[in-house]
């Protein structure tokens, strides 16, 4: 496996900009979202009680709560992987009832598949769709070279750090020009030094391709440095314990986590979650 100082000197992009919002982006509207889990044999287990919230394209948002609030499942939910029990769940004035062609998914895990080489891994969602052709082989290869893996096309998951696996990941999501990237905890496996390079690789793709991106996270820090916006989730079944505005100036730069608005920030959040008073 390559050594993590080697992923770590690689080229690290800062953060950039809001984007406007454009045809690149994605907005939601989120009604009263309700889910209930049926269990044979059982009570049924409600999961997400009632959920609302806009939101407006070229975003971040992140859920935050703890495990098992039913952030993850909210989620799925918008991204069309589960359907809701009741509410309304729009994406650009669609509902929706299934995945959308314009949606990228990470997950906490890379799943890679070993047997393909990087280049290979990013381009199939493109290969499904049967459009593997040079432009697409071109998009892949700017989107590595965006990570900083140019040099690595050709390599196996085998061979890379997790860090460099999971951008691998990021950019098997982005490599259809998604209009929403629907993220669960992307980073969560990572060690805290990778964790933070990735948040700020994220902010940096965010504005270059204008994405609107949904992010779900267990970590008060890792909410407020990212996002826009903040919805904390209340333990199951869930609410929306609180909806906090992060006001912070972009480009977010690693000096930014020990501003006292940044502070200020994670105390309201951890409030919210009850672990502060």
């Amino acid at each position: 496996m390559i050594d993590s100082a080697v992923q770590r000197g690689l080229a690290k992009p800062k953060p950039g900009t809001i984007p406007p919002a454009d045809s690149r982006s994605a907005s939601g509207h989120f009604e009263n979202v309700h889910k209930t889990f049926e269990r044979p044999g059982q009570a049924p287990l409600v999961a997400i009680d009632t959920v609302s919230f806009d939101l407006h394209g070229g975003q971040l948002i992140s859920l935050l709560g703890s495990s098992g609030c039913g952030k993850t499942t909210f989620l799925r939910i918008a991204a069309g992987l589960i359907p809701k029990t009741s509410g309304i769940v729009e994406i650009n004035g669609a509902e929706v009832e299934r995945p959308q062609p314009d949606f990228g998914m990470v997950f906490q895990q890379p799943n890679l598949m070993p047997w393909r080489t990087v280049l290979k891994n990013v381009l199939f969602p493109i290969e499904i769709q049967g459009d593997a052709d040079g432009r697409a082989v071109q998009r892949a290869a700017e989107l590595l070279s965006l990570v900083g893996l140019s040099g690595f096309e050709h390599s196996y998951p085998a061979q890379l750090s997790g860090g460099m696996q999971q951008r691998v990941a990021l950019c098997r999501a982005l490599v259809l020009q998604p209009k929403l990237l629907l993220m669960d905890e992307p980073f969560g496996a990572l060690d805290e030094l990778t964790r933070m390079e990735m948040q700020d690789l994220l902010l940096d793709i965010r504005a270059k391709t204008g994405a609107t991106v949904m992010l779900v996270t267990h970590s008060i820090s890792e909410a407020v440095y990212l996002s826009d916006k903040v919805a904390v989730f209340s333990p199951r079944p869930a609410r929306i314990a609180d909806f906090i505005a992060v006001d912070l100036s972009y480009p977010r730069r690693p000096e930014t986590r020990y501003a006292l608005e940044f502070t200020e920030l994670e105390h309201r959040a951890g409030r919210a979650l009850g672990i502060t008073r």
